[in-house]
């Protein structure tokens, strides 16, 4: 295979690719047997029909169609891979000449392909680099949130005499109807005023509800056969509730913790509270750092990508203010993937098939997604690969910067870039192949069903 690229302009390309006869051999050979699999012809048993049969009987243009249509892709990648091309949008592709069709075998496959593309660029230093970030500051409101949410895990419910309040839960019987059709009920549900969580219009119908009240408001469907349809959802109010939270003393303390006073819980919270600060500065940090590297890279995208995704988010009168706001989120998203990809390719970064297996795992969890549904979309395992690879390039890169806090002291960093650092070192000595996934699915699959 050989392949030419010519510059329509700054980031359009036309790829001219050029298969010789000797290459698709292998790809005639098989679409002859597969097309004698599939033909009767007397005097022939099925599968063992000879090519020149097959050339009198369909036309050899038949079995070159067929060759096409399997090389074309093929090639095209392996030419996108070779030339270093990133496109970002389908290519049109167009086949210029084919293999004979008559007479004597031979000829060639040329076929251009026209694409938009992000050309070259080249990444800013990635040495001596400083970040800075915000002053770790842990305050009371901060202690005491953190203090009331583990209270809100030991709260217990309080029956009230009174009508129902945001914040307040209830504990209700609903029953929904379409017309004379019965499509839900529930009994004995606890929700709490005010969350938004069920059903619309479902908050303003019951605040002021007392225990015992009965009341009919109507929704609309969210799902299923009557989705769209507007129920009435009929609903029995039994019990009205606040809930009360535990006194943060020295039970309290025994209760949930090893430590024996709430003077000690409060200050192991207000170190709890300080770590989650320290893994909010890390973030910030490493996002700083990317702002500040693809600011001072020159990455020019193509403007016919950008407006045909944009077109495809905004509806048609959507204002002009809100257009370039989208516009630019776009805009900044592909660029952000773009530069990541470019740093994944710099520093040689590797998944180990180990990291992959708990970053799904870890995401499966995180989303509520089945993890058995994501093994089976290869699609979705590359770019799971694709997104760690970039979140390890970009912590490589975090290890190596200086990072100072509004009052110019040096944050340690080593914490949340330690791991990309051993990853790196124990990641395989012969990197994969250009253009492949290095990760082996079914052992992915075996591996995951494992450890779940």
């Amino acid at each position: 295979m050989k392949s030419t690229v010519e510059n329509l302009e700054p980031t359009k390309v036309r790829l001219t690719v050029t298969v010789d006869y000797d290459e698709l051999k292998p790809f005639m050979a098989e679409a002859y047997k597969e097309i004698a699999g599939q033909v009767n012809i007397p005097g022939f048993r099925k599968g063992h029909i000879p090519p020149r049969i097959i050339d009198q009987r369909f036309g050899r243009g038949a079995v070159i169609e067929q060759v096409v249509n399997q090389v074309v892709p093929e090639q095209l990648n392996n030419a996108i891979v070779e030339n270093k091309l990133r496109p970002l949008a389908q290519p049109e592709i167009e086949v210029e000449e084919i293999p004979a069709t008559e007479g004597e075998p031979g000829g060639a496959l040329v076929f251009t392909a026209n694409m938009d593309v992000v050309p070259a660029f080249e990444l800013p230093s990635l040495s001596d680099r400083v970040v800075e970030v915000d002053d770790i500051e842990v305050s009371d409101e901060d202690v005491d949130a953190e203090l009331d949410s583990l209270r809100g895990r030991f709260a217990t419910l309080k029956n009230l005499d009174r009508p129902a309040e945001d914040g307040d839960y209830l504990t209700l019987d609903l029953v929904a109807n379409v017309g004379e059709t019965e499509i839900d009920s529930l009994s004995d549900v606890s929700y709490e005023l005010g969350s938004g969580s069920m059903l619309p219009g479902q908050d303003e119908a019951l605040r002021g509800a007392s225990a015992g009240d009965e009341i009919r408001f109507t929704s609309e469907v969210a799902g299923g056969e009557f989705a769209g349809s507007e129920a009435v959802i009929d609903v029995k109010v039994t019990a009205v509730k606040e809930r009360e939270l535990p006194d943060v003393d020295d039970d309290f303390a025994l209760m949930v913790s090893e430590f024996d006073t709430a003077e000690e819980l409060r200050a192991d919270t207000v170190n709890t509270v300080r770590e989650g600060k320290k893994g909010a500065q890390a973030l910030q940090a490493r996002d700083r750092l990317l702002e500040q590297l693809i600011a001072e890279a020159e990455i020019l995208l193509p403007e016919a990508v950008l407006e045909a995704e944009v077109a495809r988010r905004v509806e048609e009168d959507t204002d002009e203010e809100a257009r370039a706001a989208v516009r630019e989120r776009i805009e900044a998203d592909i660029r952000q993937q773009v530069f990541l990809d470019t740093l994944v390719e710099e520093r040689e970064v590797e998944v180990s098939q180990q990291e992959l297996i708990d970053f799904m795992m870890h995401t499966a969890q995180t989303y509520g997604m089945d993890l058995g549904t994501m093994l089976q979309d290869q699609a979705q395992i590359q770019n799971l690969y694709s997104e760690l690879a970039r979140t390890k390039a970009l912590v490589s890169v975090l290890g190596d910067t200086v990072v100072k806090d509004a009052s110019g002291e040096v944050v340690d960093m080593t914490a949340f870039t330690a791991d990309a650092s051993q990853a790196e070192e124990e990641a395989p000595e012969a990197p994969a192949e250009e253009g492949t996934f290095a990760i082996d699915i079914e052992d992915i699959a075996d591996e995951a069903d494992e450890e779940a």
